[in-house]
């Protein structure tokens, strides 16, 4: 027997992503197709919640039914902080919290499926714990750092991306006899210069999991020029640190410090230490953007089908996972709790060492060169 009607709200939250709209998509086919719910769309995520009166717009299969292919999110998104100490457009900082939780029973939601990262998940878990609101979380990041789950909306597009201006970058930088440094996003996790370098054959991937050494990157390009290969293509993530153990960042025209700039910081060092003319190339939301790659779409779209079964099975504070060649479901907090990063150890890792992909790890000898080491010093 199919459960009672119900009117369920779905929300895109922190930064957008290829696959969003196949996530929608599938929701709302399951929920009018299977159980004859009603679903809202919310618009600009707890934002549009916060709203008096909440911006929400009814989604059905009829409006929804093109927009698998479509990149970014129908609904819109915001990352622009907590609503716990949001700042508006004065400055003041304001806790939002229960306008939000206010708008969600406004609106007679059953319960909500929000599609966001672990920041989003962190902060719409601690929400409806507040408001006693019901809760389905799906995951999406490009960073594909969520725990407990091997695959994020968004991840398998920004590779495919990172991958191709690699592969753009290799007859260019052979022409001219350059390093081309490519600088792509990875807010604290490495997984898409560790995929797209190893699908891309990149000569040298760093990624913020794996402390690295000038040195051993400059002796890296020093022996491909001795044999005959006047090139070298460098994958990097933006969140790996300079010598001091600090993140790059740069300073945007609102006064916010982003990631972005470890690019530029290695180029000069790289030609100081080698005399190798270097590029520097960031894609950056170019892997946000575009089309969503066929897993991105099958992923969200089995995503999307389960988080409405969850809800039917009014089984809530619970996040919809890819483990095993199949989705399940965990538990949101543990999901959180289990941040997943690079495994230094792990088959990708494995993997690009067995390539001869230099990681930027010392070698026994230039131990004491090494970039993010405990009490060592780093050559600069």
């Amino acid at each position: 027997m199919a459960p009672a009607q119900r009117r369920i709200g779905v929300l895109t939250s922190g930064g957008d992503c290829a696959g969003l709209n196949a996530a929608i998509r599938a929701i709302v086919y399951r929920a009018q197709k299977t159980y004859g719910w009603e679903v809202l769309g919310i618009e600009q995520s707890t934002h549009g919640l916060a709203a008096s009166p909440p911006r929400a717009r009814p989604l059905t299969v009829h409006n929804v039914h093109d927009i698998l292919n479509q990149g970014g999110t129908i609904l819109g998104s915001t990352n622009s902080g907590s609503p716990f100490a949001h700042v508006d457009s004065s400055g003041s900082v304001k806790d939002i919290s229960q306008d939000i939780i206010d708008g969600y029973h406004e609106l007679g939601l059953s319960a909500l499926i929000g599609i966001g990262g672990d920041g989003s998940l962190a902060i719409l878990r601690k929400l409806a714990i507040q408001g006693g609101f019901n809760l389905v979380g799906i995951p999406k990041t490009i960073d594909n750092d969520v725990g407990l789950t091997e695959r994020a909306i968004g991840f398998s597009t920004a590779v495919n991306i990172a991958t191709e201006a690699v592969d753009r970058l290799h007859c260019t930088a052979a022409s001219h006899n350059r390093v081309m440094i490519v600088e792509v996003m990875g807010r604290d996790a490495g997984h898409i210069a560790m995929s797209a370098g190893i699908a891309g054959g990149a000569n040298v991937v760093l990624v913020p999991e794996i402390p690295y050494s000038i040195g051993v990157i400059a002796e890296t390009i020093r022996q491909r020029q001795a044999r005959g290969k006047h090139h070298s293509l460098i994958v990097v993530a933006e969140a790996v640190k300079n010598a001091d153990r600090e993140a790059v960042v740069n300073t945007t025209c609102t006064g916010q410090n982003r990631l972005g700039g470890i690019g530029n910081y290695l180029a000069e060092r790289i030609h100081a230490t080698t005399g190798a003319e270097t590029r520097v190339i960031v894609p950056g939301h170019l892997l946000r953007g575009g089309t969503p790659s066929p897993f991105d779409r099958l992923t969200a779209s089995a995503f999307g089908i389960a988080a409405v079964d969850l809800v039917a099975q009014e089984r809530y504070d619970r996040m919809v996972a890819w483990q095993d060649r199949q989705v399940k479901d965990v538990a949101i907090e543990d999901a959180i709790n289990e941040y997943a990063t690079v495994d230094p150890d792990g088959t990708l890792v494995k993997t690009a060492r067995g390539l001869g992909i230099c990681l930027g790890d010392c070698t026994p000898d230039s131990c004491d060169l090494m970039v993010g080491a405990p009490k060592v010093t780093a050559i600069v």
